[in-house]
């Protein structure tokens, strides 16, 4: 998965969003497990990048929220 850009974040609805966020959870415990257990991610800059991510979308729901969803974000 690449990095959700601005514009594609303003495009996808709440559940779409949701969906996201948790496949990017899975992937960040599966790379975390890995690091737990001693060997090296193979792409280790990508847990920076999927947390970045997370933190987006959470930013994006809760605007979503304080709009009510009914205005342009």
């Amino acid at each position: 998965m690449a990095i959700i850009k601005k514009t594609e974040l303003k495009q996808m609805n709440e559940k779409s969003l949701k969906e996201k966020m948790n496949d990017l959870k899975k992937e960040l415990i599966k790379i975390n497990s890995q690091r737990a257990i001693g060997t090296i991610p193979e792409k280790p800059g990508r847990i920076k990048e999927i947390k970045r991510t997370i933190a987006r979308i959470y930013t994006h729901l809760n605007l979503k929220k304080q709009t009510g969803g009914n205005q342009k974000v």
